[in-house]
This record gives C-alpha cells, structure tokens and sequence, in this order.
C-alpha cells in the first residue's frame, strides 16, 4: 500500500479548523441558550453541569504536564492550571465560573457540592481526564485545541445573554470576558505544538480523530442536560422513589 502524503501545514490547519461544524454552538441546547428560549432552570442547569468540566481542567492540564518532558513546554502550559485555579490577584476561572452560578441564582454551597451533576455529562468529563492522563502527552495537548472554537461560543453569550436574559447579574459574565483572551492565547500554543508533532499522513488524520473525539466529548455532555432538562426526563425519571 502507497503511503499517502502529507497534508502541508496549511492544509492541516485547514482541516482541524473544519472540525468546527462538530463543535458544541450547533447542539439543540446551545441554539436554544444562544436564541434566548431557555428558561432559569435550564440556565441554572446548564451552569451547574459545566462546573465540572470547570474543576476538571486543571486536573487534565495537569495530567498533561506530568507526562511532558519538554521543560519548556510546561513552562507554558502551566499558565491554564494558573487561569482556572487561581493565584494572588486573579481568582481564576473557576471562582469566576461560582460567581455565575451565584449570578443564575444558584448558592455557591450548591454550585461546589455538585448536587445537581448528570450522570452523562460526569461520565464524558471523567472521560476526558482520563485521556489526558494515558494518552502521549503530545496527543492529550492537542485534543485541547477545541479552543480553536471557543471565543465565538464566549462572545455570543457575552453578546446574547444581557438581552435574552436579564435577570442574570452581569457580574456574571466576568468568566467568559477572561476566557476570550485567554483561549486566543492557549490556541497559539497548542497549535504550534500540534503542526510541529503529527508529519506522516497517518499521524495528521490520528489528530482529526482526536479533536473528534474532545468534540464528541462536549456533544455528549450537551446531549445529556438536554435529556434532563428540556425533554425533562432525568436520569432515572422512570424509577419509583
């Protein structure tokens, strides 16, 4: 069997960035956010939910920086664990995450305690980490690069929500201002890292897959809070109490 060439850096590029029509802004749930036919509780749901894919990145970050070896690498990379946790001066993304569950009107005791984690969403997220943890470094820094569709899903709801949804606390919002500049940033560098790693034909299409799989992965997540709270059938609806 020939070999097949490789694509050339632009065509690679071209073809992780087409990976976009799998990204979670086309999912029911998000149409809907975005269109403003959402209601509280689906807000506060949607927001709970992501808590944990929140508390969870610092932990694949740093999954991902314990199983490099390029000092210089982790040198940059331990600047997301740094956005999400927080340090002196900055509250990081996940109090800021708390602070918009506090602005949709939940408690912050009830944000943290994860009472109301789906099943699904728990499992794809745990999914996730677990990747990051086995996979080749190079490959578990690359399924991060659905950040190449994030400051347009950050932007519509910074755009969106004050006018569909005013009764959310604009101090609310502070998370998703952080992460437009943010996410430009880690994009920069995660994409280095990806068309300097996969050469061969073989290893370029290995990554196509792997975006997928992180897409999948967020697809899944939205598909659960779907079930749960627009067709209102919770995880175990059908089972007696």
């Amino acid at each position: 069997m020939t070999e097949q060439t490789p694509w050339s850096l632009e065509e690679f590029e071209k073809n992780l960035r087409d990976m976009e029509r799998f990204y979670h802004i086309k999912h029911p749930y998000h149409v809907m956010m975005h269109e403003g036919k959402l209601n509280k509780k689906q807000i506060q749901g949607w927001v709970a939910n992501r808590y944990y894919y929140q508390i969870n990145i610092p932990l694949k970050d740093a999954a991902i920086m314990a199983n490099c070896p390029d000092r210089d690498t982790r040198a940059q990379w331990i600047q997301r664990i740094i956005d999400h946790d927080g340090a002196p001066g900055d509250m990081g993304g996940i109090e800021a995450w708390i602070q918009l569950g506090e602005a949709v009107g939940l408690s912050r005791e009830e944000i943290i305690s994860q009472q109301h984690v789906l099943p699904g969403v728990r499992f794809a997220v745990d999914a996730y980490v677990n990747f990051a943890r086995q996979a080749n470094w190079h490959e578990a820094a690359s399924s991060s690069l659905t950040e190449l569709f994030a400051p347009k899903i950050h932007q519509q709801r910074l755009d969106n929500w004050p006018e569909h949804y005013p009764w959310i606390d604009s101090r609310g919002f502070i998370y998703f201002q952080k992460r437009l500049s943010e996410a430009r940033r880690d994009v920069e560098h995660g994409l280095r890292i990806t068309l300097d790693w996969y050469k061969t034909r073989e290893q370029q299409e290995r990554m196509i897959d792997i975006l997928k799989f992180k897409l999948d992965i967020l697809w899944s997540m939205a598909d659960a809070m779907h079930m749960a709270y627009i067709h209102d059938m919770p995880p175990y609806f059908t089972v007696e109490t």
